[in-house]
């Protein structure tokens, strides 16, 4: 499955965006589609992810700001992102997890300003 990752930008600090995810293919059957975001000099880490099942897990410095949902009808993943901080500034990565496959998109910038 092919992944275009967007909704990227420039934004102030306190602001939101909304990062959309598209599949090529439907996403019903993938178990976990997730987000993943790489800092410059930091290692890439799991923001969010959503489960074929509807559980969802956010990395602790997201919670209560970024939201992440499924739309299986238009194989698309979003992540909502509320209260927008500089240390969010990073490059955002999509992610599908289907069995041992395991796909990538290519990322979409975030930069934060203060």
């Amino acid at each position: 499955v092919q992944l275009q990752a967007s909704g990227g930008g420039l934004v102030q600090a306190g602001g939101s965006l909304r990062l959309s995810c598209a599949a090529s293919r439907s996403i019903a059957s993938i178990n976990i589609m997730g987000w993943y975001r790489q800092a410059p000099g930091k290692q890439r880490e799991l923001v969010a992810f959503t489960t074929d099942g509807g559980t969802t897990n956010y990395e602790n410095s997201v919670k209560g700001r970024f939201s992440i949902s499924r739309d299986n009808a238009a194989n698309t993943v979003y992540l909502q992102m509320n209260s927008l901080k500089p240390e969010d500034t990073a490059v955002y990565y999509c992610n599908a997890l289907q069995g041992f496959r395991n796909y990538w998109g290519q990322g979409t910038q975030v930069t934060v300003s203060s």
